[in-house]
């Protein structure tokens, strides 16, 4: 049982490791030497786990985008209206912009480096955008009909992705707040959430 959950642990240390170096220098550029090494772990050990780079970028992405869907979670909870439970979507991306941590979006970055629509890789970004308009639009569910909340979920989701594009490029206090504002013309039309 030891050897299991320390095998666990130098998996999720390599995951953790590849995670920082593949938002700051790129997939494509991180080459597998350089994870071996920052991550301190022996060539066999990697290989072990992942045999493969682009299994290991999947399990990263996967692992990023389960994080940040709890993160989401636990403020969701704290808000009791679904104007509230939007509000804190925004703030999370409010947050993440303002942070010396912020290097752009991982999954843009892939999408960039991986276009191929059949690869792990873009369907695992595919999965976390997915995810991400689902969740909108579940919150707007409980206050108008679906395919209301389905129109206005896209919308909000491409304000939230413009929005990060915008603050990689520098631009991060103005777009969330244009992004906010825009946000709140588009709910306010059916007036459902007031």
């Amino acid at each position: 049982m030891l050897l299991r959950a320390d095998a666990a642990e130098k998996r999720q240390h390599i995951v953790e490791t590849a995670y920082g170096l593949f938002k700051r220098v790129g997939f494509h550029a991180t080459g597998i030497d350089r994870i071996i090494a920052e991550a301190e772990v022996a060539k066999m050990t990697m290989y072990r786990h992942f045999p493969k780079k682009d299994g290991l970028i999947v399990e990263v992405l996967d692992w990023r985008a389960d994080r940040f869907a709890r993160q989401l979670d636990r403020l969701g909870d704290a808000a009791t209206t679904p104007q509230q439970k939007i509000a804190t979507i925004f703030d999370w991306y409010e947050h993440w912009f303002d942070s010396p941590d912020f290097h752009g979006c991982l999954f843009q970055h892939a999408l960039a480096e991986f276009g191929d629509p059949e690869h792990p890789v873009f369907k695992a970004v595919t999965r976390q955008k997915d995810s991400l308009r689902r969740r909108i639009q579940e919150i707007l569910e409980a206050t108008m009909p679906d395919a209301q909340a389905e129109s206005m979920a896209s919308a909000l989701f491409m304000l939230i992705e413009g929005a990060t594009l915008l603050a990689q490029m520098g631009q991060g206090k103005a777009a969330i707040e244009n992004a906010r504002e825009a946000a709140e013309r588009i709910l306010a039309v059916p007036k459902a959430l007031q």
